[in-house]
This record gives C-alpha cells, structure tokens and sequence, in this order.
C-alpha cells in the first residue's frame, strides 16, 4: 500500500484506516480556519482536511520523501506544505495570529511537540491528535493515579482534555507494537497562573522526577533555608497534587525567596 517508506528513526506508522482518519478530522471544532498538520506522512489526514471549506490548510513535514509523495498526490500543495522539523520551527513566522494542530503525532516525539504546543499556548486554541494510548492516558489523568506527571499538571493548566477514541495496531502500515488513541485539546478559560510560570514549571518537574519523595524532600533543591514548610501539601507525593496545589506550591516557594 505504501509508496512511502515508513522509517523507524522518525517513529513513522501510517494510518491506513480511513475512518479514524476522517473521525479525527471531523473532531476539530467547526471554523477552524487557520491548521496547522504536523506530519502528514502520506496525506491520510490532509484529504479530509483538504476537503473542509473552514480551514486554510498548512503542513509540516521533516521526511523528503513524504514530501514529495504529498506533492504529486495533492494538486495545489505549494506554499501549504513546508519540509521542516516542527520542533526546530519558528512557528509564528507562518501563523502570526491563532491556529489549531491536528495530526497522527510521531510517538518517539510526542511528548516534545506537546512542549513546544505549551510554548504558544496562547496562539493554540485547540489540538486534535493520534499519539500512544499510554500517553494519551497520562495526559487525560486526574491527580491521584501512577501515570499522572508533569505533562498532565503542564497540558490541564491551560487545557481541558478530552479522550476521543482508541485506536488498535491494526488501523496502521506498520502497525505499531502499542495501542493508539485519539485526544483533544481545547485551550481553557485560565489566563494566567497567579504565580511565576516558570517557577511553577520548576516545581512540577522537580516534584515528578522524585515522586516517590514527599515534597517536603523533593523540592529541598528549591526550597531556601528557614522556609515554612508546615503546610499539609508538603507532605503529599507530587502525583496527589492538582493544578492549583503546585500553583500554591510555587507562591509559597517564591514568597520565601524574596524574604
């Protein structure tokens, strides 16, 4: 079936089921209009996207020869299809206002693309995509659960996630050794932290990457001498903390590093 060859250095797995494909384009919200596929692989998304009268359509894709495929296959691609690596990609050169992503993510990356997703948070109302099922259920995750991390806190403070279908090995060439699933991104009402963000992310990662340790141990990096921990949050592990927990977490920390 393929003319592309799928390449595992890029975690290329081409869907080749057309009815997940047309689900996950029928589930970006109406009026779309600036999208924005990452990684078209072999256009399984692109046609129906193609077909919407809604959306002006652009794409980013790092293999040549995926690139070239799309271009003979899809009549007026030019200036729509850009061969690029979208983690490197100064994306407000080609978006300068808002727009959607939509796209069957590469899972050796996906975590990465969510990151950079994260970094124009306020230009991304919302995202449709087919990542791992075990990230997607670590995203979609509410506090209290082992698979709940620091994407989840980072992705639910500025979105509401919802998990749209799941999706089998078979529905891919080559099918992948995982199971797949469908999520969406739709950006919240949140504005701001209340709290430095950057801090906040800080906590979180620091918190996470020593979840088995009470904060009051896992954030000793970041907590200064003298600082009142007698707050019960300090005694939790951070996979118990929601959203507005590290957001205290932070104001707490840097109210004592001003003092």
């Amino acid at each position: 079936m393929s003319e592309v060859r799928a390449k595992k250095a890029l975690g290329q797995h081409f869907l080749t089921d057309q009815r997940i494909a047309k689900a996950i384009v029928d589930a970006l919200g109406e009026g779309a209009r600036d999208v924005l596929e990452v990684g078209p692989g072999m256009g399984v998304l692109t046609q129906y996207l193609l077909e919407r009268p809604d959306i002006d359509l652009k794409m980013v894709e790092v293999d040549g020869e995926s690139v070239q495929y799309l271009m003979r296959h899809f009549p007026g691609l030019e200036g729509k299809l850009l061969e690029a690596d979208y983690l490197k990609l100064n994306i407000r050169k080609i978006f300068p206002g808002p727009y959607r992503v939509i796209g069957n993510f590469p899972y050796n990356i996906s975590s990465q693309i969510f990151f950079k997703i994260l970094e124009d948070k306020d230009l991304v109302p919302e995202v449709v995509c087919m990542i791992q099922k075990e990230v997607a259920d670590r995203i979609a995750e509410p506090p209290g659960t082992k698979t709940y991390g620091i994407l989840s806190v980072l992705l639910q403070a500025w979105y509401d996630i919802e998990y749209v279908l799941s999706v089998g090995p078979g529905a891919f060439n080559p099918p992948p050794k995982v199971n797949s699933a469908v999520i969406r991104l739709r950006r919240n009402s949140r504005t701001e932290l209340g709290c430095d963000e950057a801090l906040f992310k800080q906590v979180v990662k620091t918190a996470f990457n020593q979840r088995r340790k009470t904060l009051r141990n896992a954030l000793k990096p970041l907590i200064k001498e003298g600082t009142d921990t007698s707050d019960p949050v300090f005694d939790l592990r951070a996979e118990k903390l929601g959203v507005e927990d590290f957001v205290r977490l932070a104001i707490i920390i840097a109210t004592d590093a001003r003092n």
